[in-house]
């Protein structure tokens, strides 16, 4: 089986490419490789199956972030891989989009219905009953949080103003006695058409939002919307392992449904502040360690902070400067709950400053009984110094 590519390079997309740049290379790959407009072609069902993969996960924070940090064997389809009836989501977004590109609406169907009715479940979405229950809309946040956090998880109390449904309306919109009259805007078909001649964009009435028809008179609490913001106090269970980009779903905690409607959900996306102490790469931590080169020189312990606490590493004499020790598994825990990561402690010498006379004349009198061979890579350097200006006094007498 050949090696499968990277997602990045099947969309054309860079490594720090915006949902709308994955949406748009998506789209034109769907439209020239799918299997309705490429009857008979092998080849272009496979590429249109490779583009879908590599958008379903890519379009999606979570699995674009395991799938950055572990590649491919980060994700975990169903039996036989990614399938796209089965493991697609998109379905709804690019019925959109389609339809808003080829017309559509009026009764006559977009040119491009037959094509992607299979792709998106056939037939075209009845409009939403403006006096029956609307689900709540999902809600997006961000929430800076300590490295310590993410290390170690945390638990948050977040006080919150989120959208819910009008007290005074019931979430209808409407004024008392108030009904629903065709909107002036879209005469009730729910669209507006823009553009003229051949390329013609039909897109969501803005009046009525694609219902078709508008209160006779709006609410006077909400302003015809169905929604007024509330306070509201959210826990939030921070896990350990997360990164930058982790995105946590709290069910049910997004804006308030209408006229019965479920609620959303609430998304928060993390952005983990750096560490004082330690870098992190994937699982992995990295620290740097001052020691005096004193104790490098004869050998000693030295203590290195860990996620769990101080750790005793004992360091053999003549320990050089960047001199890498690895401590196994006492990096970052595993969000997915694999094992944790290694932490490398770096010795770094610390030279010493603002010395007595005394320490001083101790450390002259070190200086006397110490000899090149004391220094075995500034011998190796000197050497190889040495050699590049033989060099380069040969090349400038053959010049």
């Amino acid at each position: 089986m050949a090696e499968k590519r990277d997602y990045y390079e099947v969309l054309g997309v860079p490594k720090d490419a915006t949902a709308d740049q994955l949406k748009s290379a998506y789209r034109k790959l769907a439209m020239k490789w799918h299997p309705d407009r490429n009857p008979g072609n092998p080849e272009a069902k496979e590429k249109f199956q490779e583009a879908s993969e590599a958008y379903e996960v890519l379009s999606n924070p979570e699995k674009r972030q395991r799938y950055d940090q572990f590649g491919h064997q980060g994700m975990n389809f169903g039996p036989g891989g990614f399938d796209f009836g089965r493991d697609f989501s998109h379905s709804g977004d690019f019925q959109d989009i389609f339809e808003s590109l080829f017309g559509g609406g009026d009764g006559g169907g977009s040119p491009f219905e037959g094509l992607f009715g299979g792709m998106f479940g056939g037939g075209r979405r009845s409009r939403p009953d403006p006096t029956g229950p609307q689900r709540g809309e999902d809600m997006t946040m961000t929430l800076d949080i300590d490295f310590d956090e993410a290390i170690f998880g945390s638990q948050r109390s977040m006080d919150l103003t989120l959208p819910d449904q009008c007290p005074e309306c019931k979430g209808t919109g409407a004024a008392h006695g108030a009904k629903r009259v065709t909107c002036p805007t879209c005469h009730g078909h729910g669209q507006v058409v823009g553009g003229s001649g051949f390329f013609q964009i039909r897109q969501t009435c803005p009046k009525c939002g694609g219902v078709g028809t508008v209160v006779e008179k709006a609410c006077s609490k909400c302003r015809g919307t169905g929604q007024v913001r509330v306070p509201r106090n959210i826990s939030l269970r921070i896990p350990r392992g997360v990164v930058t980009g982790s995105r946590l779903r709290l069910s049910g905690k997004g804006a308030g449904g209408l006229r019965g409607g479920e609620p959303g959900d609430l998304y928060v996306l993390l952005n983990v502040r750096p560490s004082e102490i330690f870098e992190r790469e994937d699982l992995d931590l990295y620290v740097d360690v001052p020691v005096s080169p004193l104790l490098a020189a004869l050998g000693g312990e030295v203590d290195v902070p860990t996620p769990d606490g101080l750790a005793k590493v004992k360091i053999s004499g003549g320990t050089p400067n960047g001199h890498r020790i690895r401590l196994r598994g006492k990096g970052v825990p595993d969000l997915r709950g694999g094992a944790a990561g290694d932490l490398y402690a770096r010795i770094v010498f610390e030279v010493p400053t603002r010395l007595t006379g005394k320490q001083r004349g101790l450390m002259q009198d070190l200086a006397k009984l110490l000899d090149p061979s004391n220094f075995p890579e500034g011998q190796s350097f000197a050497s190889k110094t040495k050699v590049f200006y033989q060099h380069k006094d040969k090349l400038q007498q053959k010049n």
